[in-house]
C-alpha cells in the first residue's frame, strides 16, 4: 500500500503522523470486498454467484466502502508503525480528517511509543533469604485455634439463662417507626452472644433471656450502614428464643479431627504443619521478591509512557474508591487517598517501568509462557463464572488480545522474578514467623533508589487498632468460625501483599524490539468490545437487617490496590474447619 507519512510531532515518547492514504487503495479494498462477497449473494433472477458487481455495489455500496475504510485505515497504521519502527504503548488515537467518497484519506495518528529500555543490570543482585522452621509451639497454637474455632455446642440446662458466649437461636422480626422492612425478618437464627457479629446492641438485650422468653430488643443502625433503607435510623425486633446451646469443650483429638473429616489427630498436625511451611515459604518468597524490586527500581531510570502511568494510577484510584466503601467512616477513607494521590502517582510510575524492566529482562532471557500454562490461567480465571457467564467470558478472553496479556502478565513476572533469584547472590538465615513479618511490615532493610516511590506497607498512621475493631469476629457457625489466630495473621498478610511493590502488567511481546502487535496498533475496533461477564457468584443469604456492616481493614485496602490482571489468593493463616480445604493447602511450593 502506498502510503505517505509525515511526522507532525516528536515530545519525548509522544508521537504524530498525518498518513495519506491513496483513493485507488481504497477503491482496490473496495473491489476485493465486493468479490469476496458475490458467491454469496442472491437475487431474483441471477443464479448464486452470479449477481454483477454493479448490483451489489448498489446495494450494499455504504457498508462496503465503510469496512474498505476501516482496513485500508488500520492496515495503513500498522505499516507506519513498523516502517517507523514505533512500538505502541497503548491503542493509537486515531482521526479521520473530512473524508470525501473518492478522494485520498487523511488520517492523523497520536501514539505514545514504549520506551527503548536500557539492557538491564541485573548483576550481582543481593538477596537475603529468611527461613523459618516449623516449630511445635507454633503448630500447636495452630491446633488450639482450630479447636476453637470448632465449639461443639451442647443444650443448655433448662431455665437457663443466656449468657456472654452462649449459643441463642432466635426467630426475629423488624420494625422502623412501627412498620416492617425488608430483610427485617428471619427465623432460627443463630446468634452468639458476645461476638459482635449483629448491630450493636442487639445481643446484649439478649443475654440473661430463657427458652420461650419474647424481647423486645432496641437498637439503632449504624450511620454507614449499607442499606439506605435502615441506615443510621431506629428500629425494634421482637425476638423470640427458641433455643440456647452452650460451648462444650473442645480437645485436640482424633474426635476434634474427625470432625474435619480426617482420620485423626496425626493427619490434622501433617496438614498444619504442611500448611505452616508453605504459608512461611510465601511469605518468605515476599520477602526476597521485594529486595529484589527495589535493587532493580534503584538501578534502572529511563521515561515511561504517561498513558500507562495514567492508567495505573486510575486503576489504583478505582480500587481504593471501592475498597472505602466497606470501611467503617468510608468519607475519611476517601478523603486519605485524596491526600496520598501524589504517592499513588509514584507507585504508578515505578510499577510501569518494573513492569517494562521485567519485560524485557524475560525477553532477552526466553522466559516464556507455554501453551498449557496459559491454558490453566484461562480455566482458573473461567473458574469464578458459570453457565452463559462462562462461556461469555472466555469468549471474551479469545477475541481480545489485551484480555490474554492481563491474565499472562502475573504468571509472567512471576517466572521473569523466579529466573533473576537464580542469578542473585543469596544468602540465607534462620528466623522466626514473627521475625519474617515484622520484616516485611516494617522498612527495616529496604533498600530506597531515587524516586524510589515504593508502595509497600508503611505504618497506617495508627489505624492497625482501628482495623481490629472493624473486623468481623467469628460466627457462630462451625463452618464459618474463623480462629483468632488466624485472623491476626491475616491481617499481617493483608499488609504483606502491599510490602509486595507489584510492578504494573506489561505484555511481554511488547517489550521486543519487533513487536508492534496487531491488537495494539489498531485504530479503531470494527464493531463493540463484548462487555465483560459479571461473576456468577451470588451474595451468601443472611438476613439483612441485623448483620453488622463487614467492613475491611484499612490494611487490607490498600494492600489490594494492586490492580494486577488476576490476584493470588494470599495463603490463610490457619486451616479451615472442612478437610478438602485443608488437604488443598499442603505441600510445600517447589
Amino acid at each position: 500500500m502506498s502510503i505517505k507519512t509525515v511526522e507532525t510531532k516528536r515530545d519525548g515518547l509522544k508521537r504524530a503522523f498525518m498518513l495519506t492514504i491513496p483513493a485507488a487503495d481504497i477503491e482496490a479494498r473496495v473491489n476485493e470486498e465486493v468479490k469476496r462477497l458475490a458467491p454469496q449473494v442472491k437475487m431474483p433472477g441471477f443464479r448464486p454467484g452470479k449477481v454483477p458487481a454493479n448490483l451489489i455495489r448498489k446495494m450494499h455500496g455504504e457498508s462496503l466502502h465503510q469496512d474498505a475504510l476501516n482496513t485500508v485505515v488500520q492496515s495503513g497504521v500498522e505499516q507506519m508503525l513498523a516502517e517507523q519502527g514505533v512500538r505502541p504503548a497503548l491503542r493509537p488515537e486515531v482521526k479521520l480528517d473530512n473524508y470525501e467518497q473518492g478522494k485520498d484519506a487523511e488520517v492523523a495518528v497520536e501514539v505514545e511509543a514504549l520506551p527503548n529500555v536500557p539492557v538491564p543490570d541485573i548483576d550481582n543482585l543481593q538477596i537475603e533469604r529468611l527461613t523459618v522452621p516449623a516449630d511445635d509451639k507454633a503448630i500447636e497454637m495452630q491446633l488450639e485455634a482450630i479447636a476453637q474455632g470448632s465449639k461443639r455446642w451442647v443444650d443448655a440446662p433448662k431455665k437457663h439463662a443466656a449468657a456472654n458466649g452462649d449459643l441463642v437461636v432466635v426467630d426475629f422480626e423488624g420494625s422502623i417507626a412501627g412498620k416492617l422492612f425488608d430483610g427485617g425478618a428471619g427465623q432460627d437464627m443463630p446468634v452468639e452472644l458476645g461476638s459482635g457479629r449483629l448491630i450493636p446492641g442487639f445481643e446484649d438485650q439478649l443475654i440473661g433471656a430463657k427458652v420461650g422468653d419474647k424481647r423486645s430488643v432496641e437498637v439503632k443502625f449504624p450511620d454507614d450502614y449499607p442499606s439506605d433503607q435502615t441506615r443510621g435510623k431506629a428500629a425494634t425486633f421482637a425476638v423470640k428464643v427458641k433455643e440456647i446451646k452452650t460451648a462444650g469443650e473442645t480437645k485436640i483429638d482424633d474426635e476434634l479431627a474427625k470432625t474435619l473429616g480426617l482420620t485423626g489427630i496425626d493427619q490434622l498436625r501433617d496438614l498444619v504443619t504442611s500448611q505452616f511451611e508453605q504459608q512461611s515459604f510465601e511469605l518468605t518468597r515476599t520477602h526476597m521478591k521485594r529486595q529484589l524490586l527495589d535493587q532493580l527500581a534503584a538501578r534502572h531510570d529511563f521515561p515511561v509512557p504517561q498513558g500507562m502511568v495514567d492508567a495505573e494510577y486510575e486503576n489504583i484510584l478505582n480500587q481504593l474508591r471501592s475498597e472505602a466503601q466497606n470501611e467503617a467512616d468510608p468519607a475519611a477513607a476517601m478523603a486519605e487517598i485524596e491526600r496520598d494521590s501524589d504517592e499513588y502517582k509514584r507507585i504508578s510510575e515505578r510499577r510501569v517501568r518494573l513492569g517494562l524492566l521485567l519485560s524485557e529482562i524475560g525477553a532477552a532471557n526466553g522466559v516464556e509462557i507455554t501453551s498449557q500454562e496459559m491454558n490453566g490461567i484461562i480455566a482458573n480465571a473461567a473458574g469464578q463464572y458459570q453457565g452463559k457467564d462462562r462461556e461469555m467470558f472466555l469468549r471474551y478472553v479469545e477475541q481480545e488480545p489485551t484480555a490474554q496479556a492481563q491474565l499472562r502478565a502475573p504468571l509472567y513476572e512471576d517466572k521473569v522474578v523466579d529466573f533473576l533469584f537464580t542469578l542473585a547472590n543469596v544468602t540465607d538465615r534462620k528466623a522466626s514467623r514473627e521475625q519474617l513479618e515484622a520484616d516485611l511490615e516494617s522498612e527495616e532493610g529496604h533498600v530506597h533508589g531515587p524516586g524510589c516511590g515504593h508502595d509497600h506497607a508503611a505504618p497506617a498512621k495508627g489505624k492497625a487498632k482501628k482495623a481490629s475493631k472493624a473486623e468481623p469476629k467469628p460466627v457462630a457457625k462451625k463452618a464459618e468460625a474463623k480462629p483468632a489466630a488466624a485472623k491476626k495473621a491475616e491481617a499481617k498478610l493483608a499488609a504483606v501483599k502491599k510490602a509486595e511493590a507489584k510492578p504494573a502488567p506489561v505484555k511481554k511481546a511488547e517489550a521486543k524490539p519487533a513487536a508492534a502487535k496487531k491488537a495494539a496498533a489498531k485504530p479503531a475496533p470494527v464493531k463493540k468490545a463484548e462487555a465483560k461477564p459479571a461473576a456468577a457468584k451470588k451474595a451468601e443469604a443472611k438476613p439483612a437487617a441485623v448483620k453488622k456492616a463487614e467492613a475491611k481493614p484499612a490494611a487490607a485496602k490498600k494492600a489490594e490496590a494492586k490492580p494486577a490482571a488476576v490476584k493470588k489468593a494470599a495463603p490463610k493463616a490457619a486451616p479451615k474447619a472442612a478437610a478438602k480445604k485443608l488437604s488443598a493447602k499442603g505441600g510445600k511450593k517447589g
